[in-house]
């Protein structure tokens, strides 16, 4: 399927490793003008390298002022952007009843001020011109919160609600807004979060992946490349109706339509 996105002008924040990477290359590879970005500057320059018209951009997400610091160093490298994929780090396990306002405070300016902050610089121009694409990288959390990612369930579900608001107000214009919930997905992170259980319940981080993978239907963790397939159909012209949604890549692990 021609997805009719080559040529178009894309940023994919914190993209030189996980999931951003993955989408970042599914764009590229259909022929958007992708600047990928992240605190690892080299590594973003380098995956840019590969295809043409693509720029890596080092930025740092931690803050509003980073956020829109990358939003005008893209513009300035690329145009004005026709797709935006939001993106960032995932905050530190916990649970609900152990978390201080301190981290509290820290996991939402990343999970929803900082993308909001982004989603916002772009939406105008995509407006003026009729086509956007805003895209952001959530968790299967907002529809089935994990238990020990108190964090991560709260700032996702609050910028989930945000982007309702958005694709709502900016659908008469030509601009889509969606979500793309990965279930456990084969990153870096994940094998993280594996570790992390493997330690705390004094198992072999295998034994938690193989416990893992026989709560999920597909019996097995998603590729990246899975991951990006679905993102880079979303920010596609053939997803033009698609609009206001957070769609699922979990292999059926949430146990809800």
């Amino acid at each position: 399927m021609d997805l009719g996105i080559a040529g178009k002008a894309a940023l994919v924040c914190a993209s030189t490793g996980g999931l951003g990477a993955a989408v970042a290359h599914a764009l590229a590879a259909e022929g958007c003008r992708v600047v990928f970005s992240g605190r690892r500057g080299a590594l973003a320059k380098e995956a840019a390298g590969r295809y043409p018209g693509c720029v890596g951009v080092e930025a740092d997400l931690g803050s509003v002022e980073g956020a829109l610091a990358l939003h005008a160093a893209a513009v300035d490298a690329i145009g004005p952007l026709d797709i935006v994929v939001l993106n960032g780090p995932g905050p530190r396990p916990g649970t609900a009843s152990l978390v201080d306002s301190a981290a509290m405070g820290v996991a939402l300016t990343s999970l929803v001020l900082v993308p909001q902050a982004i989603a916002g610089a772009t939406v105008p121009h995509q407006r003026e011109q009729g086509w956007g694409r805003i895209l952001a990288i959530g968790s299967s959390g907002v529809v089935a919160p994990i238990p020990g990612l108190a964090l991560s369930n709260t700032g996702r579900a609050g910028l989930a609600g945000y982007l309702k608001s958005l694709a709502t107000e900016v659908a008469p214009d030509g601009v889509t807004v969606n979500m793309l919930l990965p279930g456990r997905i084969d990153t870096d992170r994940v094998r993280s979060l594996d570790a992390g259980r493997a330690d705390t319940t004094g198992r072999s981080a295998d034994a938690v992946r193989t416990e893992s993978e026989a709560a999920i239907p597909a019996g097995r963790y998603g590729r990246p490349d899975e991951f990006g397939a679905a993102a880079a159909f979303l920010c596609s012209a053939a997803a033009s109706y698609l609009t206001g949604t957070a769609i699922r890549c979990d292999g059926g692990l949430v146990p809800t339509l």
